[in-house]
């Protein structure tokens, strides 16, 4: 169990930054959003939009963040899957996130 209320993959692997079956410590933010790429070697890029008011023209504008997470092999997800994130130590100069699930 790593904390939140995700079902653990059946799928076993020997990743040491795998929050399930390694030493991965988890914490913080938590993100749902949608995998827009899978071409880096264990890493998934994650999109997330939202909505920002803007008070001059009283209305929203869509806004979009997007995170580069850590894909443990036990997690299967391919383009245009939703994805839980969760926040982790830095594994690289821009990976700050794992996936703990897939929706």
């Amino acid at each position: 169990m790593i904390g939140i209320n995700v079902e653990e993959p059946k799928e076993k692997c020997n990743d040491i930054n795998c929050p399930f079956h390694g030493h991965l410590k988890v914490r913080g933010v938590i993100i749902k959003g949608k995998v827009v790429s899978t071409a880096m070697q264990k890493t998934v890029v994650v999109e997330r939009e939202r909505l920002h008011y803007v008070p001059k023209y009283e209305r929203y504008e869509k806004r979009t963040s997007r995170y580069k997470a850590h894909l443990p092999p036990c997690i299967k997800v391919k383009k245009g899957d939703e994805v839980i994130i969760m926040e982790c130590r830095p594994l690289s100069k821009t990976k700050h996130f794992v996936v703990v699930a897939k929706k």
